[in-house]
C-alpha cells in the first residue's frame, strides 16, 4: 500500500492502522515526514502571506501616503502636525515625527508597523519589537532611501522564503517525531489495559498513523486561520483514542 493510500485509510480505519504495525520502520518514518509536510504548509503559507503583505503595505504607504522625511542623528524629521494612522492589508501603519505616539501607546493585539520619532516598531502576534534609528549607521536616511530598502527586501524575500520553508519543515518533522514517540510511550499503557502484547516499535508505527486525523484537522484550521482552544489536548486525545481503536482490532492470532 503506497503512502497516499495509507494516508486515506488512516483517516477512518483503525483496522488498517493496526496492520501497519508490521511494516518496515523506514516506510513509517517516510510517512511521518509526509505528515510534517502537510502540517508545515498552512503555517508557511500564513508566514509568507504576512511577509508579502507587510512589504506591499509599507511600499504603497511610503510612496502614496507619507510626506517626505529624513532620519538624521537617530530622529525622524517630517513636516506634519499630527500622527498619520493608516490601515493597509490588515496592518495598521503609523507615521509620527511629532513624538506624540509612544511604544507604550501601541496595541499589542493589533498587527502594526510604526515609524516613530526615535524608533521603528513592529507589532505582530502580540509581540512588540522596537529598533532605535541609531542602529542605522549612516548620517541621514531619506524617504527615497527607505523605498529602495523596501524594494530590496522584496527581492531578498524570494531567496529567503524557500530557505525559511526548509527550516520550518525540518523543525516540524522533529516536533512530529518527538510527539509520536511520547504518544507511543503513553500508548503502551493503552496496549497494557487491553491485554495486548506489542513491542514499543509496533506501537510507535501505529501511533504514526493514528495522528493522521488530528493532523489533517489542524492543517485545515491553519488554512482557515482559526485558533482551536486546547489544541494540544485535542490532538493527543484524538490520537490516543484512534490508537485504542486500532489496538482493539488486533486479534491474538495476528
Amino acid at each position: 500500500m503506497n503512502i497516499l493510500k495509507q494516508f486515506y485509510r488512516s483517516l477512518f480505519s483503525p483496522k488498517d492502522v493496526a496492520s501497519f504495525r508490521l511494516q518496515k520502520i523506514g516506510k513509517t518514518i517516510l510517512y511521518v515526514f509526509f505528515l510534517a509536510l502537510l502540517s508545515v504548509i498552512p503555517t508557511f503559507y500564513n508566514v509568507q502571506e504576512g511577509i508579502t503583505k507587510s512589504i506591499d503595505a509599507v511600499a504603497d504607504t511610503i510612496e502614496d501616503d507619507l510626506p517626505d522625511f529624513t532620519i538624521e542623528n537617530g530622529t525622524l524629521h517630517a513636516e506634519q502636525e499630527k500622527p498619520i494612522i493608516l490601515e493597509r492589508y490588515g496592518f495598521k501603519i503609523i507615521f509620527d515625527s511629532t513624538g506624540e505616539t509612544k511604544v507604550s501607546n501601541l496595541d499589542a493585539n493589533e498587527d502594526a508597523i510604526a515609524l516613530l520619532q526615535n524608533e521603528f516598531v513592529i507589532v505582530s502576534n502580540g509581540v512588540v519589537d522596537n529598533y532605535p534609528y541609531t542602529l542605522i549607521d549612516v548620517a541621514a536616511f531619506s524617504k527615497q532611501d527607505v523605498q529602495a530598502l523596501v524594494q530590496s527586501f522584496d527581492s531578498i524575500s524570494m531567496i529567503l522564503l524557500p530557505i525559511l520553508f526548509v527550516i520550518m519543515y525540518v523543525f516540524m518533522a522533529g516536533i512530529d517525531f518527538l510527539e509520536i514517540t511520547i504518544l507511543a510511550a503513553i500508548g503502551l499503557l493503552v496496549v497494557s489495559s487491553l491485554g495486548k502484547n506489542l513491542k514499543f516499535g509496533q506501537v510507535w508505527r501505529m501511533m504514526a498513523y493514528s495522528v493522521t486525523l488530528p493532523t489533517v484537522f489542524f492543517m485545515i484550521m491553519g488554512f482557515l486561520k482559526t485558533a482551536v482552544p486546547g489544541a494540544l489536548l485535542i490532538h493527543w486525545g484524538v490520537s490516543l483514542i484512534f490508537l485504542y481503536l486500532a489496538v482493539k482490532e488486533i486479534r491474538e492470532t495476528d
